[in-house]
């Protein structure tokens, strides 16, 4: 069995839920507020030892409390955390996120100590074939173009998130094995004329399609979709690296 070895983001997200999203200008009374590790990367690491599989995250933490916990917290679920560097003077990286009561959310990421993930960084990353390499893009874009490349040389599968959407050189899009993306960064994907033989689509209550082949989801009332797409990728790279 393979290991995945996730390259991304750690961060704090503080959670608040709304009716409804405020308009421009407008002050609305929230009736939650929760504070929950979170950040792509970590998310896919952490769904990938839920579904089995043996990861290892590549990423970097701020030098405060979050920074502590958070490291403590992967460890306590099985992720493998000696690629996390601690960034002395800078804070964990932090999302707000805002959370209506239909379960559609919207989100600000202040990238923190993300941003400050570096090429020295992937020396840590040392994937072998039948391993996983997993990124999304949350960090540094050239960073990960480095661990897509450095994946795909070591002979492992790579698998990109193309989420948050950034448009990448088509040579290096070719590097990946396979690329998950969502309804709209498909289309984004699409219309900035960039194609890929393997495609995954999440299509929220809809499941999901990989090429010619659809999965879907048993009917389920949604009350958040926050990490939804994360928990799907890291399931899918766990099952990739146990066969």
């Amino acid at each position: 069995m393979g290991e995945v070895w996730v390259v991304g983001s750690l961060n704090i997200d503080l959670v608040a839920r709304v009716e409804c999203f405020p308009r421009p200008g407008e002050t609305l009374r929230g009736h939650d507020l929760h504070r929950r590790p979170g950040g792509k990367g970590a998310n896919q690491a952490v769904a990938v030892t839920g579904n089995g599989g043996r990861a290892r995250i590549i990423g970097c933490v701020g030098d405060d409390e979050a920074g502590v916990a958070y490291r403590n917290g992967l460890a306590q679920r099985g992720v493998s955390t000696s690629g996390v560097r601690t960034q002395s003077g800078t804070a964990t990286g932090h999302a707000v996120i805002i959370v209506d009561d239909k379960g559609e959310n919207s989100i600000v990421v202040i990238p923190g100590a993300n941003a400050m993930l570096s090429f020295t960084d992937l020396e840590r990353l040392q994937p072998v074939p039948g391993d996983v390499v997993m990124l999304q893009l949350e960090t540094p874009i050239d960073v990960v173009s480095a661990a897509i490349v450095k994946g795909k040389a070591s002979g492992a599968t790579v698998v990109l998130n193309l989420s948050p959407f950034h448009v990448i050189a088509a040579e290096l899009l070719r590097e990946c094995d396979l690329i998950i993306v969502n309804e709209a960064e498909n289309a984004q994907l699409e219309a900035a004329g960039l194609r890929h033989a393997s495609v995954v689509v999440t299509l929220g209550g809809g499941g999901a399609r990989w090429g010619l082949l659809r999965a879907a989801y048993p009917a389920a009332r949604v009350i958040d979709t926050t990490g939804a797409g994360d928990a799907f990728a890291g399931a899918l790279a766990a099952a990739i690296a146990v066969g």
